[in-house]
């Protein structure tokens, strides 16, 4: 769900086609609007997920057009979609899937920049360029990947928490529901995401003296109102840790952690930007002395609704 999140922000900017994210456990109760005129994209890393398959069914039988993007080769899924886009992600290991989701948005990515030009809403050259940006993204992840000891002290500091709030704008919004995910699942701390606009109308009342915030600003056109909002909760007591870029990020008064990004183009920031947040969930799992590979509870393929 969370890459078809950063599906949906990419396609609708670059295409302009509508775009609706569904959780597919929820897709088959609340009848939905879908025709012959449709197309239903599931994501899937196992093909065999139960109540993926069945919403992709719902859909066949309501006469729209499925595109499968699936890592495991000649699954469910895999077979009886009318299309078919294979991640090659190669054997996802560990229950919480880090390269599957990274391949999932390249592949949101690589879907959108084809429909934006078969519609003709960017030219070839752009497309050109984009899909340049995205072959890069290797080598900014290994820089990246050279910072690992900022993430590692940035895990130190929550490993006694109790709660954390993720906070982000636009396609930093489904980064953040993403750092949320991860952290919950392998380190076992209570987290939300929320759309840092958001957090005025409620959330704001769960910050106290001391409750982490990890707010990720890396969309330069609202870099500005992410700060604003960081500002809030710093002034409610938060410790807060920002990952932005390294050119954009604020002066030390507004964030307690800082983690920068090498500069990168916007659309394509969350194929970076999420490297970090895996990297976060993932120390502090290990200096809480989990099992990062098979957490509590979860199981690889979820076969049953």
């Amino acid at each position: 769900m969370h890459a078809g999140m950063v599906g949906k922000y990419v396609i609708e900017k670059l295409a302009r086609v509508p775009v609706n994210v569904d959780i597919a456990s929820e897709f088959r109760y609340r009848a939905p609007l879908v025709t012959d005129k449709d197309l239903v994209i599931i994501i899937s890393q196992s093909g065999e997920t139960a109540d993926s398959l069945a919403a992709m069914r719902l859909a066949k039988k309501l006469g729209a057009k499925t595109l499968a993007i699936v890592n495991a080769k000649g699954s469910s899924i895999a077979r009886e979609a009318d299309m078919l886009i294979y991640t090659h992600a190669g054997p996802e290991i560990a229950v919480a899937s880090t390269k599957a989701y990274m391949v999932q948005i390249a592949v949101m990515y690589l879907f959108a920049f084809e429909i934006a030009l078969a519609k003709g809403t960017i030219d070839e050259a752009e497309c050109r360029r984009l899909t340049s940006l995205l072959q890069k993204t290797p080598e900014m992840i290994e820089k990246i990947l050279e910072s690992k000891a900022e993430t590692q002290h940035i895990a130190s500091s929550l490993i006694v928490a109790d709660s954390l709030l993720y906070i982000g704008r636009g396609l930093d919004y489904a980064l953040s529901m993403e750092g949320s995910l991860k952290l919950k699942e392998i380190s076992y701390i209570h987290s939300e995401s929320y759309a840092a606009g958001e957090l005025k109308h409620g959330t704001i009342s769960l910050i106290s003296d001391g409750t982490p915030v990890i707010a990720v600003a890396t969309q330069s056109e609202l870099f500005d109102k992410t700060i604003s909002n960081i500002k809030e909760v710093k002034a409610r007591g938060a410790k807060v840790t920002i990952i932005c870029r390294e050119d954009y990020c604020p002066d030390a008064d507004i964030a307690d952690y800082k983690f920068g990004l090498p500069d990168f183009d916007d659309l394509l920031m969350p194929m970076i930007a999420v490297v970090p947040l895996q990297l976060i969930a993932y120390y502090t799992s290990v200096l809480k002395g989990n099992d990062v590979d098979k957490p509590r509870n979860l199981a690889k393929s979820v076969t049953v609704e």
